[in-house]
């Protein structure tokens, strides 16, 4: 699968201190890649790298499929369409007025603004000044300025920021329409878990500006399979013998035992080497890790 972004140990330095670390993302053609960490982890620091917007410390930046230089970030960029922190407008224009400002200076056709305007179901708002938009109106036009050209590849940070609940819900559904509608790659970052796992193909975690995880999203929801639980009367010696067989185990602090299997052959096994060495079996159960679980344990604290 073509790669739209790719990095290489890209680094950013503030007054010698790293915001990003040698941080290699791999952005495949056609997906919706979510860009997941916690406030200050470095994810717009990234995304503005990408977009020429602040120069790296070290590393290097391939767009589209070439190196982003000085030279052609201009080109590069008519490609390309962001949506970074808070959208900018003229607040004494209206909607469609900074769309076709913003139309005119990205020389795309002007036609497109009825349809963007629809998209971003601001059709019936389009003739009022935007300094009397909510933030959620001004989020939506940004993206709608964004969209302008049908760029290629799609940057938005925190794209649901000030949304309410029914303005979240619009905003993740056309963005999960638009590598369809348009064939468009789309680079998305957020601090929220469950707003990526609606949204992503693929997720790449940045904490304290290091990726700490980077695959498709099916192979995050892998990990938290179902395991078996068990509670023996002798923990220790229980997990001692299910060890030295072989069987998928292990312990958290010695309080509790996991199983990483659950077939019914497994646990059976499980049992009568439990039942024939004298040690009861307090309690078996089945447990789901939930992505909130994992996300926890490589990022070791809330997201």
């Amino acid at each position: 699968m073509e790669t739209v972004i790719k990095t290489t140990s890209l680094t950013k330095q503030y007054h010698g201190k790293s915001v990003v670390t040698d941080l290699d993302l791999n952005v495949p053609s056609g997906s919706i890649y979510g860009f997941l960490g916690p406030n200050g982890a470095g994810k717009s620091t990234t995304m503005k790298m990408i977009l020429g917007l602040t120069k790296p410390t070290a590393g290097s930046i391939s767009v589209l499929g070439k190196q982003v230089s000085q030279k052609n970030r201009i080109a590069l960029l008519k490609n390309t369409g962001s949506l970074i922190e808070s959208p900018a407008y003229y607040g004494h224009l209206t909607g469609r007025e900074n769309l076709a400002l913003i139309a005119s200076l990205k020389q795309v056709d002007s036609r497109q603004i009825d349809d963007l305007l629809q998209i971003v179901h601001l059709d019936k708002q389009q003739e009022k000044k935007v300094s009397h938009y909510s933030l959620g109106m001004k989020q939506r036009l940004g993206l709608a300025a964004a969209l302008l050209g049908h760029p290629k590849l799609l940057l938005l940070d925190e794209p649901t920021n000030g949304l309410d609940p029914a303005g979240i819900q619009e905003m993740r559904e056309l963005i999960c329409s638009l590598p369809v509608r348009y064939g468009m790659t789309v680079f998305v970052s957020s601090h929220l878990l469950a707003e990526i796992d609606q949204m992503a193909t693929h997720v790449g975690i940045i904490d304290n500006g290091s990726l700490i995880f980077q695959n498709e999203l099916s192979v995050l929801h892998e990990h938290s399979r179902a395991r078996m639980k068990l509670l023996a009367t002798d923990n220790a010696a229980a997990l001692a013998l299910l060890k030295r067989a072989g069987l998928p185990i292990f312990s958290e602090r010695g309080e509790v035992i996991y199983l990483n299997n659950r077939e019914p052959e497994i646990i059976l096994r499980a049992g009568r080497l439990l039942y024939q060495s004298d040690i009861g079996i307090l309690r078996l159960e089945e447990e789901n890790k939930s992505l909130e679980d994992i996300f926890l344990s490589l990022v070791g604290r809330s997201i």
